[in-house]
């Protein structure tokens, strides 16, 4: 699981300007955002770099076992 989504809520940021800067169209970005899918690693990495913050605020750490 993923936390792209409270990430981009605090930091006021649109899954449409997200979808546009990683490449991808905005059903794939939503299903990312929305934990229906979950972005590869190297697409997390780039993710972490343009919302400009640590690959581990973007991993929900309570749900791994």
């Amino acid at each position: 699981m993923n936390k792209i989504k409270e990430v981009l809520e605090e930091k006021g940021i649109k899954q449409t300007w997200l979808a546009e800067k990683i490449g991808k169209s905005f059903s794939q970005t939503n299903a990312f955002v929305c934990n229906r899918r979950q972005p590869s690693l190297e697409l997390l990495f780039e993710i972490a770099k343009i919302l400009d913050v640590d690959v581990k605020d973007l991993i929900d750490s309570t749900k791994v076992k």
